[in-house]
């Protein structure tokens, strides 16, 4: 089964309010966010984590499909990246060229009566092989940025710094275990690195395989959210683990 499944993952704005930021002034609040894409070429397991002081981040950030690829579109967000980019996945279009088709057609309508900016945009495209392209756009709120390795990129904005997604890459690589704990470890050394600047909100947690997920015809491995609580990614492991025992994964 190819089903396409939407995660409110990454900071969206979408499902929270417009901000006054001055009697006279309003705008919306960028989409800052931490994120982590990743697949595993011994059992075909492509996944996804994310973390931001937004309102249910899992909320059109992460986008995943079985045999097809996985996605984070964030920061000056358009939501369609997501679907966007798995129609050109299924087409075998290599993520590089569609981080570049995806951008370049973006018509840059605003968003509501608002500046949004595309080149605020940031998004991460990665296939079923674990080949990934990842694009930060030059407005992005700073701290912004993005790092890359073999079958796993990191990226974010309104960060620390750097070291927030270099952190996230080494956690990430140096962890072993189930899936869902390597991507979990990236975000608990994103937050150790500094994290987000604005603070924590919201944790969610996508991991797709053809029929790996319980029940039948079902590519969902696991898909978690934790949309509001004052430590996000501390309730996301406490999931994670209660998922491990219920599906009864190993630990290594």
């Amino acid at each position: 089964m190819k089903k396409v499944i939407a995660v409110v993952l990454l900071a969206s704005m979408l499902a929270s309010p417009l901000t006054a930021i001055a009697e006279d002034e309003a705008t919306v609040d960028p989409v800052a966010t931490f994120s982590i894409l990743g697949y595993d070429p011994e059992s075909g397991l492509l996944g996804g984590a994310v973390q931001s002081r937004v309102f249910s981040v899992g909320n059109g950030v992460l986008w995943g499909e079985a045999g097809v690829g996985i996605v984070a579109t964030q920061a000056i967000v358009d939501v369609s990246y997501g679907p966007q980019a798995l129609a050109l996945l299924r087409e075998n279009v290599p993520p590089e060229d569609i981080v570049r088709i995806i951008w370049e057609r973006d018509p840059d309508p605003g968003y509501l009566e608002y500046d949004w900016p595309k080149a605020g945009r940031q998004f991460a495209v990665m296939n079923a092989r674990g080949d990934v392209a990842v694009f930060t756009g030059p407005e992005a709120s700073d701290w912004a940025g993005h790092e890359k390795s073999e079958f796993v990129s990191a990226q974010g904005n309104i960060l620390a710094g750097p070291e927030v997604v270099e952190s996230m890459i080494a956690a990430f690589e140096a962890t072993e275990g189930h899936w869902s704990m390597r991507l979990l470890a990236a975000l608990e050394a994103g937050q150790a690195a500094g994290g987000d600047t604005r603070g924590m909100q919201s944790a969610a947690m996508l991991i797709v395989k053809e029929d790996g997920g319980i029940w039948l015809n079902n590519d969902v491995v696991l898909r978690l959210q934790v949309d509001d609580h004052e430590q996000p990614i501390a309730e996301l492991r406490r999931l994670v683990e209660k998922a491990h025992d219920y599906f009864e994964w190993p630990d290594d």
